[in-house]
């Protein structure tokens, strides 16, 4: 029987975050190859002459649901056992809610949400006992966020999602880890500021996404269900606890200068 390929699958790679986790997993020698998913087939090109041929790209777009089920299908047929699924596509728009169309909100829920639990249900049944998924969630998954209301309840799905999820596929050997980082200095913003009179426009205390994905792996390898880095963000997310979202919300809107 032919021995199966280790395979790493990361959403979300071409760039940012995504890309960070790439360049980590690339040197990991008990993977075979790394899948690259994301719309840019050019980016992915580009990773792949950069990083070398155990990068193997696959355009999709993550918000439709039948080319996630085409993604399974293409599984099947590469013997592969997914040792990391780490789910980073999504995306966030800092604005009003009536700055963004109908079609526009929905595909933000379609990609941040949708698409982590089309890609986990595809990929669980090709995981063995140690395998791991990390999905991306937020800071902003631990409170309500004005003006950007659909981007932090998507991370808020996220993060209990991924909770939940842990908890039923320990039977399997297999962890969840919820990853919440705070701001980062990828190109999430770029995307996100769309020049909207209301919106989030302070991203204080930005650090390295290099840093703070060497800690998701290393917390999602000592299987916790949550990681979290940065000690201002872990006193953010404390003060979430005990605060009443309504002064959460005041304090979040004072910060941004936000009337």
């Amino acid at each position: 029987m032919e021995n199966k390929k280790n395979i790493a699958i990361i959403t979300g790679a071409s760039s940012g975050f995504g890309k960070e986790f790439t360049k980590l997993l690339v040197t990991d020698k008990t993977l075979d190859e790394i899948f690259v998913l994301s719309r840019s087939g050019d980016k992915l090109e580009a990773l792949k002459s950069e990083l070398g041929e155990k990068i193997k790209p696959y355009i999709i777009d993550l918000s439709v649901p039948e080319k996630i089920k085409e993604f399974g299908e293409y599984l099947k047929a590469q013997n592969a056992n997914v040792k990391i699924l780490i789910n980073n596509a999504g995306y966030a728009k800092f604005c009003s809610y009536d700055d963004l169309s109908i079609d526009e909100s929905l595909n933000m829920i379609n990609l941040n949400i949708s698409g982590v639990v089309a890609m986990g249900l595809v990929c669980i049944p090709f995981m063995e006992k140690g395998s791991h998924i990390l999905n991306i969630a937020s800071q902003a998954g631990f409170q309500p966020v004005p003006y950007q209301n659909i981007y932090s309840a998507t991370k808020s799905f996220v993060k209990n999602y991924s909770q939940a999820l842990n908890i039923e596929l320990k039977e399997k050997g297999i962890s969840v880890t919820a990853v919440c980082p705070g701001w980062m200095k990828t190109n999430l913003y770029e995307r996100g500021c769309i020049g909207a009179k209301k919106a989030t426009k302070k991203f204080m205390l930005m650090v390295s996404p290099e840093k703070a994905a060497k800690k998701a792996l290393k917390d999602a390898y000592n299987n916790k269900d949550i990681s979290i880095y940065g000690l201002h963000v872990k006193i953010a997310v404390w003060f979430t606890k005990f605060l009443p979202e309504k002064w959460i919300m005041k304090i979040w809107l004072l910060q941004q200068g936000i009337k």
